[in-house]
């Protein structure tokens, strides 16, 4: 029982490492539908490791970032995202 629940784990671990990306979803599909080959395992471990690209935009006043989960604009010296609250 201990070896089907490791081997489990293993086998979504592309997924858990995804767990709070901007594709996480998409990263679980493929993880899940795909992740029985050694090629679509590699792939989706892949693109749960590569950060996600953050999008700048310049005004007048400075840089806007976004939020990485919501995709909400914060201006630069914010710790906290006023959209859904995760830490900058």
């Amino acid at each position: 029982m201990t070896l089907l629940v490791i081997s489990v784990l293993l086998y979504f671990l592309p997924a858990l490492i995804a767990h709070n990306k901007r594709h996480a979803g998409a990263i679980f599909l493929v993880n899940l539908f795909a992740g029985w080959t050694i090629v679509g395992w590699f792939v989706a471990l892949i693109w749960a490791c590569v950060a996600d690209p953050v999008p700048t935009l310049v005004y007048a006043g400075g840089v806007v970032h976004y939020c990485t989960r919501c995709g909400m604009p914060q201006f630069a010296g914010g710790r906290f995202c006023g959209g859904c609250g995760r830490a900058l």
